[in-house]
């Protein structure tokens, strides 16, 4: 009797073992590309998935005279390198280039959980300490190559957004807004530094980036990621997150401008309508073909659904109790950006001399997918406006080359601006490099 049961204990632990493996192998996304992008992407039914996708990129540097592919009509160099894990970068009114060195505060390491995402962090790049530090670049000479890098600020706490109005310096670290004295040509800030307000950074902080916008006003508008990927430990934990605040640095006084946006990272303010976008990360686990990541004017009051429904009133049925009726009061993204592909940096064209047919629209950073098979995103992307709205095309691929022929990552892009002469800067976290983007001559 004692044989048989050992004997039905290892047929279900093999059953179960071999349940795990195959649920392990993640799905596969079905859509044909570009199918997930535009104005009006296309939708499929959700694939629950257990135990997450994982498909991450393995990190291999730059080496040599690697670099990415640009566009045709455009050349790309090393602005800088040799950075720790560079991600947000601002321009300043005399040419310096900020960029924040920075990553994750610590993250625990006790439990399964916790230490298989300390190991998935360390294969894609990401599990170095936090260098908290906003580094100042300056191209002395003018030939489109920093020549000098100082460390401007340091002793930050995961810092991320970074704007510039009048003699104050505003930096979004993890958990609060700063203010800091700036003079024009300052190469280090060494005052302290003042609380605006605190923002959110409650266990485990999962999605630790405040993004940071300045209006032309002088307001300044935050975006705070949610806590989770749909509410899983409850919305208490949710408080104060997944939304983008207005703050009056002035007074401090702040109001919650927009709300259910996931992970809203890259803001910024589009020229000709003055109105305010953002890039936005959704949600997971429900298949390589759900939801796209998008790029959206963020409105005055307006509910963009997380996390009951997505894309204007797709009800996710894992949340729960559901809402049905905030369905119709649920405000519909402008445009997909595709599934996974995690955009992080956004700006408009206005300030840049690329040339056609990049001289009206918005830029993205595609940070690149780490639960999806095949992987998406990788690159920068255009997106072409129209009297200040997103347009009907799909996206231009404008900078690509990030991962190799065989899967491999040499970088990750993040943030994007342009420089004093109209070239784009795009930061590059895992290959420790700031790129410039140009006109080809």
């Amino acid at each position: 009797m004692k044989k048989h049961i050992i004997a039905l204990a290892l047929i279900a632990l093999l059953i179960a073992g071999g349940i795990f493996l195959y649920l392990a192998q993640g799905n596969t996304a079905q859509l044909p590309p570009g199918a997930d992008t535009g104005r009006e992407p296309l939708f499929t039914t959700p694939r629950n998935e257990m135990i997450p996708t994982v498909n991450i990129a393995e990190v291999k540097p730059w080496t040599g005279d690697e670099k990415p592919v640009a566009a045709k009509g455009l050349n790309v160099a090393r602005y800088a390198d040799g950075l720790a894990h560079p991600r947000s970068l601002l321009r300043l009114p005399n040419g310096d280039v900020l960029v924040a060195e920075t990553n994750s505060p610590p993250r625990p390491k006790n439990g399964i959980v916790s230490r298989v995402m300390s190991y998935l962090m360390d294969k894609a790049g990401a599990g170095a300490p936090s260098a908290n530090r906003i580094t100042l670049l300056r191209d002395v000479d003018g030939d489109g190559r920093a020549e000098t890098k100082t460390a401007f600020l340091t002793g930050l706490n995961s810092p991320y957004g970074m704007a510039l109005i009048g003699d104050t310096l505003y930096v979004a670290n993890t958990d609060a807004l700063m203010a800091f004295p700036y003079k024009e040509g300052d190469i280090r800030i060494t005052a302290k530094g003042r609380k605006i307000i605190d923002l959110p950074a409650q266990a485990p902080n999962q999605h630790w980036t405040k993004s940071l916008a300045a209006s032309p006003e002088g307001l300044l508008y935050v975006g705070v990621g949610s806590n989770s990927n749909v509410a899983d430990n409850g919305l208490e934990v949710e408080k104060g997150r997944a939304l983008v605040l207005e703050v009056n640095p002035k007074t401090g006084y702040k109001r919650i401008f927009a709300s259910g946006l996931r992970n809203p990272v890259g803001l910024a303010f589009e020229p000709k309508s003055g109105a305010l976008w953002g890039v936005v990360n959704e949600r997971d686990m429900l298949g390589g073909d759900l939801v796209p990541d998008y790029l959206t004017r963020v409105e005055f009051g307006a509910f963009y659904g997380w996390p009951w429904n997505y894309w204007g009133g797709y009800e996710d049925r894992r949340v729960q109790p559901q809402r049905p009726e905030i369905r119709e009061y649920t405000h519909r993204p402008d445009y997909a950006l595709g599934n996974h592909v995690a955009p992080l940096g956004l700006t408009f064209a206005d300030k840049l001399q690329l040339g056609a047919p990049y001289t009206d629209g918005a830029i993205v950073g595609l940070h690149g997918s780490w639960n999806r098979k095949p992987a998406a995103g990788y690159k920068v992307v255009y997106v072409g406006f129209a009297d200040g709205e997103a347009g009907k095309a799909k996206p231009v691929d404008l900078l690509t080359g990030f991962l190799d022929k065989d899967g491999a990552a040499h970088g990750r892009p993040v943030d994007v601006t342009a420089d004093a002469k109209g070239a784009l800067l795009v930061s590059d976290d895992v290959g420790g490099v700031v790129w410039r983007v140009t006109k080809a001559q």
